[in-house]
């Protein structure tokens, strides 16, 4: 069970990769292969001052690439996780992975480090998707890939990206099948969005390529939940499916609205009510280490009215919903009191769901999250 006073959960942040993609703007350089060694330095500085033997129930490793760094690498990173922290009992040790850095030799060195959860980042089984995506992997080799994961670690989770330019909903159809064909217990299924500042922004703008209509897109989020339901793949969030046990008990930890910890250039920590983030920029994160100053660029202490409101917003997410009697305890708000026009509203509008327990997204709702929990703000 986990205790919102006291964090049981650990994030760290791994931003080093081959290349950049057009669609990423996430905290990450790629090429830069020579700063790893002043990363896994400013790693141990950020961690010095942690205690010992800190019982984790989720450890999670997200990049960038984490799996891009050699074994040697990856082994002086867990040192300097495992100097301060343990798993504990029932725990969950994940890592991002991108399939061509999986060798048997990493998968099994991955294993003997008490890895037990791998999210790959596949994105697709068409060719001329995976160009368009900038992938370095080929369709035909992520079948031999999961299969040496799944032999491994069993419980391994694909993301997927749709609504992408020259994608047809027959496309998606045939993804989504080959997805499940590989028997995989999780699947995660993203629609491609161009942020600002990444090279797909650029070529948008420039008239390279045009994102599908909505229409299409809406059909194929429609099609992935009615298929992947069918195939026994609970929907449980957003944009996640899992079998029945398999959800990211990590992911769960920010829906729900629980502390853990952040360490890492662009990653957040969110520890006795203060929401702090790290500098986005690998470069000056790695300075402020160096330097013995904070690498912290934002913190927010939230009030509890803010908490409240910010919970409306993470556990819409949650297919669940939100358990009224169960917030109010927690947050000390009844969820009309807070927010009565913004449900009558969207309740109204079919884009939420409210029962005598709980208020949820509708599937409608579901394809409208941002502009729905735009109201609770």
């Amino acid at each position: 069970m986990l205790n919102p006073s006291f964090p049981s959960s650990a994030y760290f942040h791994v931003p080093f990769c081959q290349h950049r993609c057009g669609y990423c703007d996430f905290t990450l350089v790629a090429q830069k292969d020579h700063l790893i060694e002043a990363y896994l330095n400013a790693m141990a500085e950020q961690t010095a001052k942690l205690g010992e033997g800190i019982e984790l129930k989720t450890l999670f490793l997200g990049g960038g690439t984490p799996t891009h760094l050699s074994i040697d690498q990856l082994s002086r990173l867990f040192e300097t996780i495992f100097s301060h922290f343990r798993l504990a009992e029932e725990y969950e040790f994940s890592i991002e992975a991108n399939p061509l850095n999986l060798s048997t030799e990493k998968i099994d060195f991955l294993k003997q480090s008490g890895v037990n959860r791998v999210s790959l980042g596949v994105q697709s089984f068409d060719s001329d998707i995976l160009t368009f995506l900038e992938r370095d992997h080929r369709s035909d080799q992520i079948f031999e890939i999961v299969k040496s994961l799944q032999s491994r670690i069993s419980n391994t989770s694909l993301d997927l990206i749709f609504a992408v330019p020259g994608q047809s909903l027959d496309g998606w159809k045939q993804t989504l099948q080959t997805a499940v064909q590989l028997n995989v217990p999780h699947l995660s299924t993203y629609g491609l969005t161009i942020e600002k500042g990444t090279s797909f922004w650029s070529r948008e703008k420039a008239g390279f390529f045009d994102l599908p209509q909505d229409e299409l897109a809406g059909d194929m989020y429609e099609f992935a939940l009615e298929f992947l339901e069918e195939a026994g793949l609970k929907h449980y969030e957003i944009s996640n499916f899992a079998r029945p046990g398999y959800e990211c008990r990590h992911n769960e930890v920010y829906w729900t609205g629980y502390p853990y910890y952040g360490f890492g250039p662009g990653a957040a920590s969110y520890l006795d009510g203060v929401r702090r983030q790290n500098h986005r920029s690998v470069i000056t994160w790695l300075k402020k280490v160096q330097a013995g100053e904070s690498p912290i660029a934002d913190q927010e202490t939230l009030a509890p009215e803010e908490r409240a409101r910010e919970a409306i917003i993470f556990g819409l997410r949650r297919r669940a919903g939100i358990n009224r009697r169960e917030f109010q305890e927690r947050y000390g708000f009844d969820l009309h009191q807070l927010a009565e026009t913004a449900i009558q509203t969207n309740v109204e509008a079919g884009l939420l769901e409210e029962t005598d327990t709980h208020l949820k997204l509708t599937s409608a709702g579901c394809l409208l999250a941002d502009s729905v929990v735009v109201d609770f703000l």
